[in-house]
């Protein structure tokens, strides 16, 4: 019995032993301050003695679990009003640590932070972190680490300084800047993270597993608060702009005198409803600073997609984001909200005689907008935004006498999401709800729709670990107008419900609504590390609508994706990395048409110099086209294949550059498309850098869409050869005096060929052969009248011209430059120059592409310049109640 004693206590001995090593959720037990600290990166003040330091850092990249080269602790307390984190970074080469000047957020040099689930949700944190060289750093995870949005920039206090030992961060955060419940003992993920810029190596106080894909779920704790209260935030920023413009003068114009001034105004804000709720607020806000959109030539049906660069937009984005398919795909852009609706460019323009001048406003204003977001004790995600954009006018002058005519309505935009956390973020649900109102009273704005109503519903669940997941979303819509705005909806790029062969589509010019649906379901596995794989298949209806506030690139599609990834991160021979991936896809319409169909491969490779190397290849089937002849009926377009490659050097040198190369080949060559692209960026010192990103196109497609002729009752679709050449060149400096004050400046000449050959008419477009599908213009059926730029072709070869069309050829050449001055002279306070500038010509020729010649020319064009001053005040307002 004895015996059988031991064993037991042996075994149970053991069993206690390896839970206890196996456990990896550290607690860190922190303790308010008895005195005060002055916040100056050097931890001399008494208090900081009263609590040991902690460290124990596990190494994450680039191998798991290895013991950090560098040592590094941490030391935290609090008081009634702030939280205060000391790390003390060690390094046993401090002259290499790396201390690069530039831009909040900008996440340049060596870096350490600490990240607060404040929340205690397992899925949402906090993310406070500094550079050696002081700059800020900040930002929060959503999604368990799945989004990362660091638009959100806190009022907090740090200091750093550079000792022989390593070099220290000191913070100070505000509970105004974080969001908590009220219980008297406080529970907190806690996680503190480091990372040595020149052996891109990240550490880990509390480990986190890569073969599990949550990030915040993983965190350590913190305990040791106690008896503090919510933090009422109120924020109150009123600003004032004054703007100069310089243009060239118009003769004749009278709104175009070459000058014009002003001085706007208005307030920002935001006021913590409750702890858990954040209303951010702007009153005809202003923008001027926002770099510029890039410049394009767009010859597709399709809009283009801009990103948001609004900072009122961008912050807590991930909640207000609705995709109806995610990945990187042609259809992941797809969402039921779009924040770049709300103050775009006026849909209408008005009617004009001859001799007629009008004045355009460039973009419909603001009148208020206010964005509630936050989440609730109880698991509730909650963004909500309102926003009422103005009535616009454009000014029409006939020899002095002047008249309105309204361009846009009064608009109303409305977004509401909730999402719901359940069984510790492993299940989350949730729903969408859009509302687009115009107030339309003036006729010739009735081709707009003047209600939008679009909804959804999407539901994810995890399995062990989150390793594996299940997901479905799920959204309809309801655009109802006028007839004339409904029919310019069924007449769109996006459906073209008056396609000759979509029979199973039914085009009503006297319909006043229209409604669809659309969603996604999607399973598979994600690991950060090993094997992961996903199917997706998704749907857009026919009568599925999106875009007054959200975005809809083509409605009548059916796809399916399945797709599988392996990832080594652990280093082997000359590799630090490794990552393979495989994809297959296919699509329909409604009318089930096969629309396409392809497969690809992609590898990426990191090397232990830290060099990157990617390669991919691309096969694509015989696809289907419902949109290629713009209303016209569908079109088989031939197959092809595309390949690419790139290569970027160790980006912790000073110079270092990237390049790469694709190639798109398609069979019969009806459409070839070569690319070459490259990036070079160096910092002589921490506080400069420059960087030049060049790339050049060659795009030609032997069946670019034309025209749509019409003879002696027949519609036929005239097709021709594109040659495109296109050079587009980023340019950047960066100079940052103090991590509060900095000067940036963005140039971008961008200069695009556009040239058209080989005329032809659409003839039997579903012909299995691709050479029957169109009969090329002879000699004797097409000519050129170069005195008035006019194509003249005789299909009935009886001499007489059945019909004729401008010259599509044109060179368009563009420069846009921002310069702008910012400081933050008080935390939360900035103060703005600005000068930007704008060169355009758009010319009418058949002339080739010429690179110095185009150069020259846009250098000599006269600019549109803006100067811009804007200054704003943070007001605390919750410090003085």
């Amino acid at each position: 019995m004895k015996n059988v004693k031991y064993i037991f206590l042996t075994i149970l001995f053991v069993f206690i032993w390896t839970q206890t090593i196996c456990q990896t959720t550290k607690i860190y037990r922190t303790q308010r301050k008895d005195s005060g600290i002055n916040i100056d990166g050097r931890f001399d003040d008494k208090a900081w003695d009263a609590i040991e330091w902690k460290g124990d850092f596990i190494e994450f990249e680039p191998v798991q679990d290895k013991k950090p080269s560098q040592k590094t602790y941490f030391k935290i307390l609090y008081d009634d009003n702030s939280i205060y984190v000391a790390i003390k970074n060690l390094d046993n080469e401090s002259d290499k640590i790396e201390k690069r000047l530039s831009r909040r957020d900008e996440w340049e040099g060596d870096l350490c932070g600490v990240h607060f689930d404040s929340y205690n949700d397992k899925r949402t944190s906090f993310v406070f972190a500094v550079s050696a060289a002081g700059v800020k750093n900040d930002g929060f995870f959503s999604n368990d680490g799945d989004n990362f949005d660091d638009s959100w920039d806190p009022v907090w206090h740090v200091k750093t300084s550079i000792t022989s030992e390593g070099w220290y961060a000191e913070m100070q955060i505000p509970f105004s800047q974080l969001r908590f419940n009220n219980n008297a003992n406080q529970i907190w993920g806690l996680e503190v993270v480091r990372s040595i810029f020149r052996l891109e190596e990240l550490s880990l106080w509390n480990p986190i597993s890569k073969k599990n894909k949550g990030w915040v779920s993983q965190y350590g704790e913190l305990q040791g608060i106690k008896n503090i209260e919510p933090k009422r935030n109120i924020e109150i920023i009123p600003f004032m702009v004054l703007k100069a413009e310089n243009y060239k003068k118009q003769e004749g114009n009278p709104f175009a005198d070459g000058r014009d001034y002003g001085m706007e105004g208005g307030v920002d804000g935001k006021i913590g409803i409750t702890n858990d709720l954040t209303l951010d607020f702007a009153i005809n806000p202003d923008f001027g600073q926002v770099e510029a959109d890039p410049s394009e030539v767009n010859l597709t049906a399709f809009e283009t997609y801009f990103q948001e660069k609004r900072p009122f937009f961008i912050e807590g984005n991930n909640i207000t984001n609705f995709k109806l398919t995610p990945g990187e795909s042609p259809w992941s852009r797809d969402n039921l909200f779009y924040s770049r609706r709300i103050g775009s460019n006026p849909n209408g323009y008005p009617d004009t005689g001859e001799n007629e001048y009008v004045k355009m406003p460039s973009n419909t204003g603001i009148l208020a907008a206010f964005k509630l977001t936050g989440k609730t004790k109880k698991g509730w995600s909650i963004g909500i935004i309102e926003s009422i954009t103005n009535k616009e006018n454009a000014i029409i002058d006939n020899n002095g006498v002047q008249r309105k005519e309204a361009v846009e309505p009064f608009t109303n935009y409305f977004i509401a999401r909730l999402q719901k956390d359940i069984n510790k973020g492993n299940t989350i649900i949730g729903g969408m709800l859009t509302s687009t109102y115009r107030n339309i009273v003036d006729k010739n704005l009735l081709f707009l729709p003047e209600n939008a109503i679009a909804g959804g519903l999407d539901f994810i669940q995890y399995f062990k670990n989150k390793k594996y997941f299940v997901a479905l979303q799920i959204a309809g819509s309801k655009v109802s107008g006028d007839t004339s705005a409904i029919n310019e909806l069924q007449l769109s790029s996006r459906r073209y419900y008056q396609r000759p062969d979509a029979e199973y589509i039914n085009y009503d010019p006297a319909r006043t609504y229209l409604s669809g649906t659309g969603g996604n379901m999607m399973a598979g596995k994600q690991t950060n590390r090993g094997l992961s794989y996903f199917a997706n298949f998704a749907w857009r209806s026919p009568g599925i609508e999106l875009n007054d506030v959200g975005y809809l690139r083509e409605a009548n599609k059916i796809f399916q994706f399945i797709a599988i990834n392996y990832k080594i991160d652990k280093p082997f021979l000359v590799f630090r990395a490794l990552e393979a991936s495989a994809a297959e896809w296919s699509g329909w319409d409604f009318g089930g048409n096969t629309l396409f169909e392809g497969t690809k491969v992609d590898l990426e490779l990191q090397f232990q110099n830290l060099w990157h190397f990617g390669m991919g290849m691309n096969k694509n089937g015989r696809d289907l086209s419902n949109t290629n002849l713009r209303g016209g009926p569908a079109i088989y377009t031939p197959g092809g294949w595309n390949m690419w490659f790139s290569l970027r050097s160790n980006s912790k040198k000073k110079l270092r550059g990237n390049i790469g190369f694709s190639l798109n080949k398609g069979n019969y060559d009806f459409k070839n498309n070569t690319r070459i692209w490259s990036e070079f960026i160096y910092r002589p010192v921490n506080t400069l850098r420059f960087s030049l990103s060049p790339s050049f196109t060659l795009y030609n497609n032997e069946i670019q869409y034309v025209l749509e002729r019409n003879l002696e009752g027949e519609p036929g679709y005239v097709l021709a050869g594109l040659n495109q050449n296109t050079f587009n060149l980023t340019m950047r400096l960066d100079y940052n005096i103090t991590p509060d004050l900095s000067i940036q400046y963005y140039g971008a000449p961008f200069i695009s060929s556009v040239l058209y050959d080989n005329f032809k008419i659409v003839t039997n477009p579903k012909a299995d052969d691709y050479f029957n599908r169109y009969h090329e213009f002879e000699k004797n059926e097409i000519s050129f009248d170069r005195t008035v730029n006019r194509y003249f072709i005789d299909e009935s070869n009886d001499g007489i011209a059945d019909y004729s069309f401008s010259n599509p050829d044109f060179n368009f050449k563009q420069f846009r430059s921002n310069l702008v001055l910012r400081w933050e002279y008080i935390p939360g306070s900035t103060f703005f120059l600005v000068w930007s500038q704008g060169r355009t010509e758009y010319e009418e020729c058949d002339c080739k592409f010429d690179f110095i010649n185009n150069i020259k020319n846009l250098i000599s064009t006269t600019p549109r310049d803006i100067f811009l001053l804007k200054l704003s005040y943070r007001i605390n307002a919750g410090e003085l109640l």
